[in-house]
């Protein structure tokens, strides 16, 4: 629910516009329910302003509409306009102001690899302790998470925000909307280099969290992390440092997910979670969407974790396939990893040695960065390959769709 002030008096720019609690706020038409905040946001190749009738019909109880576009419906749904000079912008504005208005405390999680995974047990752990709201699935941009703010309840204890970047600025504009109280860092890679020249643009980039920290606030970092000494050196406030332990077995296969459990559990332990309570809030604990979900077809155990990839997140998932157990042989697919920019020949070479070092059974390269072949190629010689009791790991760049091996 969104509370009644969020957006009474706000961006919505309007004195006498009647408070309503919305039941959630969407952009994409299809997904309206009765009751929720349909936002007409133009994009590069659908205008939301097409689907307002739609939206409407859905049951949406209120629409943003550029002023300039209002005129357009003179229908039944004129009633739920809310016209405003920018959509976008007012949704942004709204967050702003209603984050100021909440009680709960606030944390900012960052980092090129494993922020999801951070954010997911940070927010199991706090939900032991009190309510507690979180970004879902990867909302984390300056559209999604406004609308992760503007969906938190006003009696929530807890905020948990996933904080995303690939150009220089992103974060900045992410934490002067969020305001964490709280930073966690998860690693520092090569992620969307192409945008950042270097590792340390990296660094600088993710470190503005730290640096948005009130001086009463707390940053969390591993001290695994590749530049520990340069973001630790951007706090003004404390630094808990994680040495990738925790109290409990980690329930997700990898040493790196340990480090990432024992990030989020260091953060919970400050705020005051109980040890048996984190513990209980591991139970039946899975990540969202397509990481390392497991299911098996005629014997063979695939593993897809096709979300997304990058050199640090690619070479943590080969390490923890080639340790895990296999009743037959293990493969790996693996297929390009986008925006590495200068560096991505040299990048993509250094996943490949890394995966030929490992002693899988079989490495099927797919992609042109990876020079290897097509994709109906490395289907065919995959599934020629491969019988009962062997396992495949699936990894690369989400756009690489390679999710699809798994297609009939």
């Amino acid at each position: 629910m969104i509370a009644p002030k969020a957006v009474h008096c706000v961006i919505i720019g309007r004195m006498d516009f009647k408070p309503y609690e919305y039941s959630g706020v969407v952009f994409d038409s299809r997904k309206v329910t009765p009751g929720c905040l349909f936002a007409a946001l133009p994009g590069a190749t659908v205008d939301g302003h097409a689907f307002v009738r739609p939206a409407f019909e859905k049951g949406a109880k209120g629409i943003l509409v550029r002023k300039d576009r209002a005129h357009e419906f003179i229908g039944p749904e004129s009633d739920a306009l809310i016209p405003v000079d920018d959509v976008k912008v007012s949704l942004t504005e709204t967050a702003r102001a209603y984050r100021k208005t909440l009680k709960a405390k606030v944390v900012g999680i960052t980092g090129s690899a494993g922020k999801t995974t951070v954010k997911e047990f940070t927010a199991a752990f706090l939900r032991a302790k009190g309510r507690t709201h979180a970004t879902a699935g990867n909302y984390n941009n300056d559209l999604g998470l406004p609308i992760t703010i503007l969906e938190c309840p006003p009696d929530a204890e807890f905020l948990v925000l996933e904080m995303g970047t690939n150009h220089p600025g992103e974060i900045a504009h992410l934490v002067g909307i969020g305001c964490p109280d709280i930073g966690i860092i998860s690693s520092v890679g090569t992620a969307h280099i192409e945008f950042f020249k270097t590792q340390d643009g990296i660094a600088e980039e993710k470190g503005t969290l730290f640096r948005s920290l009130p001086e009463q606030g707390i940053a969390v970092l591993g001290a695994n992390n590749d530049r520990f000494e340069m973001l630790k050196g951007m706090c003004r406030c404390r630094t808990v440092v994680s040495d990738g332990t925790a109290p409990f077995e980690c329930p997700l296969v990898g040493e790196y997910n340990r480090w990432n459990m024992s990030l989020a559990w260091n953060c919970a332990r400050e705020l005051g979670v109980s040890e048996a309570g984190a513990f209980g809030a591991l139970e039946g604990f899975a990540l969202p969407g397509d990481r390392w979900r497991t299911s098996e077809r005629d014997g063979i155990t695939f593993i897809s974790d096709c979300y997304n990839a990058n050199p640090t997140s690619m070479i943590v998932a080969l390490e923890a396939f080639a340790a895990e157990p296999c009743r037959g042989r293990r493969v790996a697919v693996l297929g390009d990893m986008f925006e590495l920019g200068d560096v991505s020949a040299t990048l993509h070479e250094k996943v490949k040695d890394k995966a030929l070092s490992l002693g899988l059974d079989k490495v099927v390269f797919v992609g042109e960065n990876f020079g290897g072949v097509s994709f109906d190629e490395a289907k065919a010689d995959l599934f020629s390959y491969v019988r009962s009791g062997d396992s495949v790991l699936l990894k690369a760049s989400h756009g690489m769709a390679l999710g699809r091996m798994l297609e009939p």
